[in-house]
């Protein structure tokens, strides 16, 4: 779970692309998403074997809580980013109040994740339920792989 929630936070950093070329990178990165998803949700189907049924109903459903976990982890970030950038000038409470939030990030995934459990019993059986997790850091690891074959070729360019 750890290890999915550092990931998380490392997407949501990397989401937090800089300002100057927006529309560019805008493009690239919504592009750059639209694949990940369709080769996360390609994974998914294959490594949880889902129904076409299973699949319609379940992914939509699946982005949704990525959405809400991503958009949570993002508005804690955005806040701690924040007050870095005033230096000095960040009072103590604001301090505070920004790694609270950091620190709380886990604890509305986890309720968020609990939420969409729900849903998810009424999709997917019990099988594929306790698969789900294991599934998710699978993914995680072969893409953090796949990124590091690719940086290795790079850097030895």
């Amino acid at each position: 779970m750890r290890k999915n929630i550092f990931i998380a936070i490392l997407l949501a950093v990397l989401a937090m692309a800089p300002v100057a070329n927006a529309q560019k990178n805008s493009a690239e990165r919504t592009a750059w998403l639209k694949e990940m998803t369709r080769y996360k949700h390609d994974f998914m189907t294959k490594e949880l074997k889902l129904t076409d049924e299973q699949r319609k109903a379940f992914l939509p459903l699946y982005d949704a809580m990525e959405a809400d976990t991503r958009r949570t982890a993002g508005e804690a970030m955005n806040m701690a980013k924040k007050v870095i950038e005033k230096g000095d000038k960040a009072t103590d409470t604001e301090k505070e109040k920004a790694a609270e939030a950091l620190y709380e990030i886990k604890g509305k995934e986890n309720a968020i994740e609990m939420r969409y459990f729900a849903k998810f019993k009424t999709i997917l059986t019990p099988d594929q339920l306790l698969k789900l997790k294991k599934v998710e850091r699978k993914f995680n690891r072969h893409i953090l792989k796949q990124h590091r074959k690719h940086k290795a070729k790079t850097v030895k360019k």
